[in-house]
This record gives C-alpha cells, sequence and structure tokens, in this order.
C-alpha cells in the first residue's frame, strides 16, 4: 500500500486572525493512501526486466511452436505470442515442452513447465537451464 506522509502542511489562516499574529498550530501530519488518490496506487511496472535468450533460441521456439501447433510456415510467431492465443491448450503446451526438451537437450521440471505461458518465457528457461547444466 503506498502512503505519502507530509510533515507539515499549510492550511489558510481563518479570518479571525489579523495578518501578522501566528496560529499556535506548530506542525500537522498527514497520511494518504492509495485508495482514495488513484494516482498514488502502486502501477505494475512499465516493462519488464529479464535476461533475454538469444534470438536464434527464440527462433528455435517459435519453429517448434509452430510445428507442434501445425500452424503455416508464415504464421506470425514471435517473441510476446502466448501459446492460448496461438490456439494451444494444456496437452499442446505439453507436447511444446517436450519437444524443446528433444530439441536443446535439457529437462524441464513440471513446475517450471506449468509457467511457461509464451516463446518468450520459454527461450529464456531454455537458456537459464542450459547455462545451469554447462
Amino acid at each position: 500500500m503506498a502512503s505519502i506522509a507530509t510533515s507539515s502542511v499549510f492550511f489558510p489562516v481563518s479570518s479571525s486572525l489579523k495578518q501578522n499574529q501566528v496560529s499556535n498550530l506548530k506542525m500537522v501530519s498527514l497520511s494518504f493512501t492509495g485508495k482514495n488518490f488513484p494516482s498514488l496506487r502502486l502501477q505494475p511496472p512499465r516493462f519488464r526486466v529479464a535476461c533475454a535468450a538469444k534470438p536464434e533460441t527464440v527462433e528455435k521456439v517459435c519453429e517448434i511452436v509452430r510445428k507442434q501447433l501445425a500452424l503455416p510456415a508464415d504464421s506470425a510467431v514471435t517473441g510476446e505470442s502466448k501459446f492460448a492465443s496461438l490456439g494451444a491448450d494444456s496437452l499442446d503446451t505439453v507436447e511444446i515442452v517436450m519437444g524443446l526438451e528433444e530439441e536443446f537437450g535439457i529437462s524441464v521440471e513440471e513446475e517450471s513447465a506449468q509457467t511457461i505461458t509464451t516463446v518468450q518465457e520459454a527461450a529464456d528457461m531454455i537458456e537459464n537451464l542450459k547455462a545451469k547444466k554447462a
């Protein structure tokens, strides 16, 4: 939860105080939360920092995805492509992961396989597994 606290706040002085009179108000502290101020809500990051896979790895994953899903060779499959938006169901995703394991000589744990939703995530996982293996 985002909060902003100020150590002092200026409030307009009431008309009953003369121009040179000082109020006995010394300090006011306020705390605001993002609930009432939408601009203060924590926003999701606008970009994601990740260890990007090599372009050749991403392209090879694209080829495997096209093959497993029987997509035409000219179909638009990129790193940002989600398996589900390409028509893959859970069984197709398992077959894609098996194809990746065979092609790259890696072994993907079931927990990791379930978190992969895009071509880029698959390529990044492959790079990480290959680095650990080396």
